[in-house]
């Protein structure tokens, strides 16, 4: 996420710049939920940063109804029990951090599979079609365009892309495996993270997928 830089470095390192939750999940099985970045592998005994990873808000379609999550050595592991896209959303990883005297914080969501066509988090990248290789970048559910979106394949190459005037973007076929595609969006809005009210707000958001 190397992409937040300029933006989030302006007042202080905040390790929030550099980091990103993601989800991974193969076929039915339990998800995996990281914190870190999806373009490195993940180090033995997670990131350096990942005990910040709590208690993120975990579900499938309705998130009154949260997944239950345990922790591992490098992730915490939630059990769906079926089929779905598997999507969470976290607004206490990172203190909130000053710049230029305004309090700012970061929100982080994630959504691993593209068979649902709807988007049920504040940020989201959602499948025209399902399991469609073009995406739409929806905030608060209008879409987003001209959004920057990251795309990193299976053997960890990566390029940013940016949406069209629809919020769309087209991931390009690089092989079989999994994708992740990140994106971010700044707002001026009042707001609570980590329990501290903020000023500013930044959205950073993730989808994976298997090909």
């Amino acid at each position: 996420m190397r992409r937040l830089l300029p933006f989030l470095l302006a007042a202080v390192a905040a390790p929030a710049a550099a980091h990103e939750v993601w989800i991974e999940r193969d076929a039915t099985g339990p998800a995996r939920i990281y914190l870190g970045e999806p373009a490195q592998p993940v180090p033995d005994g997670g990131d350096p940063e990942f005990h910040r990873l709590k208690a993120p808000l975990v579900f499938l379609a309705d998130p009154a109804r949260p997944l239950a999550t345990t922790r591992r050595t490098d992730h915490l592991e939630a059990a769906p029990g079926g089929v779905g896209d598997v999507r969470a959303r976290d607004d206490n990883v990172f203190e909130p951090w000053a710049s230029d005297g305004v309090q700012q914080g970061a929100i982080f969501y994630a959504r691993a599979g593209r068979s649902e066509t709807e988007a049920r988090l504040d940020l989201e990248l959602v499948p025209v079609t399902p399991g469609a290789d073009r995406f739409t970048v929806r905030f608060r559910g209008q879409p987003l365009p001209g959004a920057t979106v990251n795309v990193i394949t299976p053997g960890r190459w990566q390029k940013a892309f940016k949406a069209d005037g629809d919020g769309r973007v087209d991931v390009p076929d690089m092989g079989a495996g999994r994708y992740i595609l990140g994106v971010t969006h700044g707002e001026t809005k009042a707001g609570t993270v980590a329990g501290k009210p903020v000023a500013k707000l930044m959205h950073v958001s993730t989808l994976s997928f298997l090909r």
